[in-house]
């Protein structure tokens, strides 16, 4: 019997290890090669305190090198002193950038969604590109992604930006985000498969035909999905449009957070949410992430200590092991993360494990995940 579980612990990593060649195929940059002029493009920015982002993020969709488009940015009730940021944005725009304040937050929505919806009703292109408040944009990332979803024919358009990382913990585990999208999801698939399964999209980027955006229901299709990017994504499908997908690291970077109270905070909003709050798929998806990169450590460190170094109890372990880091350290090249980081694989997957019990326990008996002062629970 654990030869059999060995053999396919080995073999279910080396199937994700295939899975990340292909997708690394089926997820390319976009070209370079776009018209500098086109459609009217409508940039959308929700904020809430946003004081260590906004500026920086304006200012490089200020610099784009495409027209026409206009910027708005919404004020979400910030405390801090973006809304004084952005008055001094709006007078240096020369009047290519629109602030608009947020009303209060609507019942069953959350912060993004509503805000986003707003955004979507004062804008006036016919593109709209939903990006964050902590993204800053290449001067060529606009045009790009033009050219990229005229070109494809597609309804929607998403990135996976560059991801910053300063500290320690955001290296170890921000990147686990890549290691989920490369290995778990065939991204040829959310391109030529209509099956709302097969979604990708990042919130940080997000383009939509103005027409399609519209026919979903905008964001109110997703007003209490706290992962409303993916669900937008499976919204389009349903309604059969089409989604593409490119890696955008050289033309978006964003530092999604900064510390690692940020970095357990956030993903615990989103992890039990991403899979539908489903208590049966976060125990499944748990047991994956103990014995494909937890529990393979146990048995070579066992064995070092008994001196056993047999087939079954070393040497498959070991092997399940070096696959992993291979995955790993594939994603580190591709996505310019850290090479020694990465060596700590299984110290990222250990706080998953405890991300994942945390995402339950605030969502099945807290008050619900906590986000910029407010707190979401749509599991009922």
């Amino acid at each position: 019997m654990l030869f059999f579980y060995q053999i396919f612990i080995l073999l279910l990593l080396l199937f994700f290890l295939g899975l990340l060649l292909r997708n690394l195929v089926d997820f390319p940059l976009m070209s370079r090669k776009s018209p500098h002029t086109g459609p009217l493009v409508s940039v959308l920015v929700p904020a809430r305190n946003e004081a260590l982002n906004i500026e920086r993020c304006v200012r490089s969709l200020l610099c784009q090198d495409y027209g026409p488009f206009e910027i708005l940015v919404l004020d979400d009730g910030s405390t801090d002193t973006t809304p004084d940021m952005l008055d001094r944005l709006v007078k240096e725009s020369e009047g290519r950038l629109r602030v608009l304040h947020g009303e209060p937050l609507a019942v069953g929505w959350h912060g993004k969604a509503w805000a986003c919806f707003q955004l979507g009703r004062q804008a006036k292109g016919e593109m709209l590109l939903f990006t964050d408040a902590d993204t800053m944009h290449a001067p060529d990332a606009l045009r790009r992604s033009v050219g990229a979803i005229k070109k494809s024919g597609a309804d929607m358009l998403s990135i996976m930006p560059n991801q910053e990382l300063g500290s320690f913990w955001e290296k170890l585990v921000v990147p686990l985000i890549h290691v989920i999208l490369m290995c778990y999801l065939p991204l040829r698939l959310v391109r030529t498969n209509p099956r709302p399964a097969f979604s990708f999209a990042n919130g940080q980027f997000i383009l939509f035909r103005r027409e399609f955006y519209e026919r979903i229901g905008a964001h109110a299709v997703v007003k209490d999905a706290l992962v409303e990017d993916v669900w937008l994504c499976k919204a389009v499908k349903k309604a059969g449009g089409t989604v593409v997908a490119f890696n955008g690291y050289d033309v978006v970077s964003c530092r999604m957070y900064r510390n690692f109270k940020e970095i357990w905070e956030g993903f615990s909003k989103n992890l039990f949410a991403a899979i539908g709050y489903s208590t049966p798929g976060l125990v499944v998806l748990m047991t994956l992430i103990a014995v494909l990169y937890i529990v393979p450590y146990v048995f070579v460190i066992r064995s070092s200590f008994a001196g056993e170094f047999s087939v079954l109890w070393f040497w498959l372990p070991l092997a399940q092991i070096s696959i992993a880091l291979v995955i790993r350290f594939i994603i580190a090249w591709v996505f310019r993360q850290s090479f020694l980081i990465a060596f700590f694989h299984v110290l990222s997957q250990i706080i998953l494990l405890g991300i994942a019990v945390n995402s339950f326990i605030i969502i099945k008996f807290g008050k619900g995940a906590l986000w910029k002062g407010r707190n979401y629970n749509f599991s009922r």
